[in-house]
């Protein structure tokens, strides 16, 4: 093979090669996370001694699309005037990664401790009226009759299931 044809297919092979690697790691991007390391390697080179080690994770919060109004029979303004604006998101994560000092024997030198990042789902407050007015009545010539003016407000919603792992043991 000539070296031109070499090259060409090497760049063909990296190409495919980074296309699999990206395919491969969008699902760990579509989880909407962006991971927070906190570097103490220099740290613990200077010192001479195992230090904790820390990172987290950052969830990016995404707005849903919010129902829009509903028109009901016998209304005049529609239901939901102010629709719920839902909002998908995470809790943030944490990790950590400690020495311990021989105090629980020789098999247990290291405690680990996380929180991994969790859904959150929510919903905005939302409001809801109604004209003090009915609808047309044929009975009263088509003029509309009055009624007590109705006005609600949509409770806001947060749903999560937060948790957490502690362990202990050799080299976590």
């Amino acid at each position: 093979m000539k070296s031109t044809t070499r090259g060409t297919l090497a760049a063909v092979l990296t190409g495919v090669a980074a296309a699999v690697g990206a395919a491969a790691a969008t699902p760990a991007a579509a989880i909407g996370t962006v991971p927070v390391p906190v570097p103490l390697a220099g740290a613990e080179q200077s010192l001479g001694m195992e230090l904790p080690k820390l990172g987290g994770e950052i969830p990016l919060p995404t707005p849903g699309r919010p129902d829009g109004p509903r028109y009901v029979e016998g209304r005049l303004i529609p239901e939901h005037v102010l629709p719920q604006l839902p909002v998908a998101g995470g809790l943030p994560g944490a990790g950590l990664r400690a020495p311990l000092p021989h105090v629980l024997g020789d098999r247990f030198d290291h405690v680990g401790l996380s929180t991994p990042a969790s859904d959150v789902r929510t919903l905005a407050p939302g409001l809801n009226l109604d004209a003090p007015l009915s609808p047309p009545n044929p009975r009263n010539a088509g003029l509309p009759d009055l009624k007590l003016p109705e006005a609600g407000v949509l409770t806001p919603v947060l749903q999560t299931v937060p948790g957490a792992n502690l362990g202990l043991g050799p080299g976590l």
